[in-house]
């Protein structure tokens, strides 16, 4: 741990901070971890993307579809790639409440920056509040590492602003990924902004964030390493200038690129999305791999269409 308990707040709005992304796990043919290919992504993105953090087998990283002992690899990969070059918050979210601890503490041991856990399926439960406020205090009360709330559709429900900003009292409750509508953000940046860092995954709407509710912090999804390259680091370029309150040649960075920005979500089939994102990381000259069950591999066809419109988006010149 690289900050006490009490620590943690003053750490997180010292150190989260800029473009940090969420990695895609690369798995082999034979649909094995490639521990090799995460390792070698990494370093591109952090030592030719300037990436600033990384989130670490979530969603993206289809954390559903790894053992306890794989996601622990994942995160001390991540820790030692990243260590003195970029910042880890690694996903400890599971159903199992044991599990999300076992995660939680190993990511201590191995001296990652923070964990997110995601707000959980609550079968049958009606009124929420108090048994998610008692989840994540409990969570608080057991771990000393900065700890990010992860609040998304998925759950089945939305925690309302006023629930995560009581949540933020806790002594290392540092940040919430808020995968919610804009007025429910907008809303608990007012409420909370002095306790804890509030961001969200659309990058479509980073700028306006930085602009409108004065964000440093973007977190996160896979952009940053799906629509940059080392000689195209546009949103790097757009974000800085943002941050630096040059708004107006941000926004015109920003809007250049509209064109990559289509050409990745009209070719995205509905129900691929794992698939379509490695394709377009193995046209970029990352390593993609394999996705898992339940997930599913795209066609021949769509990686046709898929290749055609990278190829004429400007990405690559």
């Amino acid at each position: 741990m690289k900050y006490s308990k009490k620590e943690a707040k003053e750490y997180a709005f010292q150190n989260m901070k800029g473009i940090w992304a969420a990695a895609l796990n690369p798995f082999s043919d034979n649909l094995l971890l490639d521990e090799g290919g995460l390792r070698t992504n990494l370093r591109h993105w952090i030592n030719d993307l300037e990436i600033d953090g990384f989130f670490i087998s979530g969603k993206q990283g289809e954390f559903f579809s790894m053992s306890i002992e794989e996601r622990k690899k994942s995160f001390l990969i991540a820790v030692e790639e990243s260590y003195g070059k970029a910042q880890t918050i690694v996903s400890c979210s599971d159903q199992n409440f044991d599990t999300v601890l076992e995660l939680a503490q190993y990511a201590e041991k191995i001296g990652a920056d923070f964990i997110v856990v995601h707000a959980p399926i609550l079968n049958f439960v009606s009124d929420r509040n108090e048994v998610l406020k008692n989840y994540y205090n409990e969570l608080s009360s057991k771990l000393n590492i900065g700890i990010a709330m992860w609040s998304h559709p998925d759950s089945g429900y939305l925690m309302e602003p006023e629930l995560c900003n009581d949540i933020a009292n806790l002594d290392n409750i540092v940040a919430i990924k808020y995968s919610v509508p804009r007025d429910m953000y907008s809303k608990l940046t007012k409420l909370a902004k002095d306790r804890i860092i509030i961001s969200t995954a659309s990058e479509h709407d980073w700028y306006q964030n930085i602009l409108e509710l004065d964000w440093k912090l973007y977190l996160c999804s896979s952009p940053p390493y799906l629509i940059q390259t080392k000689n195209d680091k546009r949103m790097k370029e757009y974000t800085d200038l943002a941050l630096n309150k040059n708004y107006k040649d941000a926004k015109i960075i920003r809007d250049s690129l509209d064109p990559v920005r289509k050409a990745f979500q009209s070719t995205k089939p509905l129900g691929k999305p794992h698939a379509h994102q490695k394709y377009w990381q193995e046209l970029l000259g990352q390593i993609g791999g394999r996705v898992r069950f339940p997930n599913l591999e795209l066609s021949k066809e769509e990686k046709k269409n898929i290749k055609i419109a990278f190829d004429e988006c400007g990405l690559i010149k």
